[in-house]
């Protein structure tokens, strides 16, 4: 039996990966859940999975659960940080499934490899703020990160049989969003509700945003990089609009192996909850057959230069991809709100970018200096409290 905890269970992640649990209950049993505002879920979750500890990042939400539960119910419900590390270093949990979205994810994180837990990572942010630092940690404390993004699970995948070293560079796919091939002109107008038609996943609303202005997939890179100790310049991103070939990698003799799949996230998280082994499932076969055609365009960092500066952003180094991702997370959660327009997302995130001088991470501390830089900069920027 598999004890796992699940850092954002009310999330699109989370909820799919209890989907996985479901299908495997004779192997997995859900220790520890955390959430925020979605009470009602968690209460459901409760119910259902037992977990003996749950984490309400909210306070007044957490103590709402408490009351809905209940007496006969043993979770122990705890709030805030403090709980939501607590979940991440549960003592019976030995995969802990980072599904938390920003840098929210960083700190409990860091506390399971510290624990030498196994990180099922779905939360980007880890590794986009702390690059080589949060490698070095693993390795110090004996945790195995495997990824769920569908990508680097793609190319970690393709790595099984392979060596490192043998990498000539890494085929990074993406879907293009719901804006792929449109143009600046065209972007000026777009709405929230336009950047939320994700044509083929099912996401949350930040990463689906990400999705849009290409951001995802220049967090994908920067993680990349640091997942599979490559350089920037080996990373090449593909626009692929069915998400059939979910990434590949490309060897030194010039072989090039990819893995293919439908787009549905229980399969990489299926993958990252049993590596290294590979169990049945009831989810539907790819047939290549009914798909019939797969294309292939490059992406156009001129229009979405939100890739771009996540590529400018690795080559800087230090504090520059930390910096990055929380303006991004400030400018999305902005335009969410109908603060500012689409375009003003990548612009504000170039202007932070420029404003930063970069520092060597070799702390916390240092990553959350970045990100609070990031928050008053674009603050300062646009003159609100």
């Amino acid at each position: 039996m598999k004890y796992i905890s699940i850092l954002g269970s009310t999330g699109s992640i989370g909820t799919q990966t209890l989907d996985v649990v479901r299908g495997h209950s004779d192997k997995i049993k859900v220790s520890a859940i955390t959430g925020n505002n979605n009470i009602e879920l968690l209460r459901d979750q409760i119910l259902e999975f037992h977990p003996e500890l749950c984490c309400v990042m909210n306070k007044e939400n957490a103590s709402l659960l408490k009351e809905m539960l209940p007496p006969h119910i043993k979770t122990e419900i705890m709030a805030g940080m403090e709980g939501l590390v607590e979940a991440a270093e549960f003592d019976k949990s030995e995969i802990i499934v980072t599904a938390v979205s920003g840098m929210i994810g960083l700190k409990p994180t860091l506390a399971a490899i510290k624990k030498g837990k196994t990180i099922a990572l779905a939360n980007k942010e880890t590794l986009v703020t702390g690059g080589s630092y949060i490698i070095d940690m693993a390795k110090k404390h004996n945790a195995d990160i495997i990824p769920v993004d569908s990508e680097h699970s793609a190319i970690f995948q393709c790595l099984m049989a392979n060596h490192k070293k043998s990498v000539n560079k890494i085929v990074l796919t993406a879907s293009g969003g719901p804006f792929r091939g449109k143009n600046t002109e065209f972007l000026k107008n777009v709405t929230v509700e336009d950047a939320l038609k994700h044509p083929n996943w099912s996401m949350g609303r930040k990463i689906t945003v990400d999705s849009a202005t290409l951001m995802n997939k220049g967090l994908e890179v920067i993680e990349a990089k640091f997942l599979f100790d490559v350089e920037p310049e080996q990373i090449e991103v593909v626009v692929h609009p069915q998400s059939i070939i979910h990434s590949g990698i490309e060897f030194c003799d010039h072989s090039t192996l990819a893995q293919l799949g439908l787009p549905d996230m229980r399969v990489p998280i299926q993958f990252a909850l049993f590596y290294p082994d590979r169990v049945p499932n009831s989810y539907k076969s790819l047939s290549l057959f009914e798909i019939g055609n797969l294309t292939f365009e490059k992406p156009d960092m001129e229009v979405f230069k939100c890739l771009y500066l996540a590529f400018d952003s690795l080559k800087v180094g230090g504090t520059m991809p930390a910096v990055l991702n929380a303006s991004n997370e400030v400018c999305v959660n902005l335009f969410l709100n109908k603060k500012i327009s689409f375009l003003e997302i990548g612009n504000l995130n170039e202007k932070v970018m420029q404003l930063h001088i970069p520092k060597k991470i070799d702390c916390l501390e240092t990553i959350l200096e970045a990100e609070e830089f990031a928050v008053k900069t674009i603050k300062s920027i646009l003159k609100y409290n």
